[in-house]
């Protein structure tokens, strides 16, 4: 099992429902894809902290579970997925990070 874990730092903040939206669709696409177990999603908690980055500062983190390595390439070419990107990316502008590692428990 492998989890893919994404951290999206949209450019500027963007309303809540416009974020729910996001994830929304985003769900959507991965869970409908057939190449992921599970998925989970939740806002970024913003602390003081934050204002000292040095990177980006997280608008949400998702997490995607999937059996192997051979579906977590696939999900870089699913139908749909460039799509979603460059519609929010014309939307509200956002860097996504990521780290592909197993189960931390």
């Amino acid at each position: 099992m492998i989890h893919h874990t994404m951290i999206v730092a949209f450019d500027h903040p963007i309303p809540t429902d416009e974020l729910d939206a996001y994830l929304r669709e985003f769900e959507e696409l991965v869970s409908g894809s057939g190449l992921v177990e599970s998925f989970a999603a939740r806002h970024h908690i913003r602390v003081p902290g934050d204002d000292h980055s040095p990177v980006a500062v997280a608008s949400a983190v998702l997490q995607l579970r999937l059996a192997d390595l051979d579906a977590l390439n696939a999900t870089f070419t699913m139908p749909g997925a460039l799509d979603l990107i460059q519609r929010w990316q014309g939307r509200h502008p956002y860097k996504a990070i990521w780290v592909n590692h197993e189960p931390l428990t």
